[in-house]
């Protein structure tokens, strides 16, 4: 069962977190499908994705994942066979830090998919070190997965 990675970037550090865990699982021998720019028919069918995405503006999710959600929330698609997991990096110098992580979970978990994990919220203005966050992160979400 392929893990499907999907990303939500303004300034590519997102992204950047995203190949760095395609990489520690495909070193791991998991198959992985990673879409930088996913469209609805790329998610649609999947049963295990990985949201990695930072939070834009007043708290917005990025130019390049929100109409990908606003489908979602407006489709009718069940999503009860889908497990998920979310990276947020946002900037805790604002009042809506990491509110795209919510925003994913919400409208994920009303189309009936499963949240794995508590999801990992990466504060960029105390932490640097982002692809390790992530990696120190991601036994707890794929040990959930079925």
């Amino acid at each position: 069962m392929a893990i499907c990675i999907i990303t939500g970037s303004t300034m590519g550090s997102a992204e950047y977190v995203a190949d760095h865990l395609v990489e520690v699982l495909e070193n791991q021998g998991k198959e992985i499908s990673l879409f930088n720019n996913a469209s609805f028919d790329d998610i649609k069918d999947q049963t295990q994705l990985l949201v990695v995405t930072s939070t834009h503006g007043a708290g917005e999710l990025p130019d390049n994942i929100q109409p990908l959600f606003e489908e979602i929330a407006q489709s009718e698609l069940d999503l009860s066979a889908m497990q998920f997991g979310v990276i947020g990096l946002g900037s805790s110098d604002y009042d809506t830090f990491c509110f795209a992580v919510d925003t994913v979970e919400k409208i994920l978990t009303e189309k009936g998919a499963t949240l794995v994990c508590p999801s990992l919220k990466i504060d960029v203005v105390e932490n640097f070190d982002h692809d390790s966050t992530a990696e120190e992160w991601l036994p707890s979400f794929i040990e959930k997965l079925n």
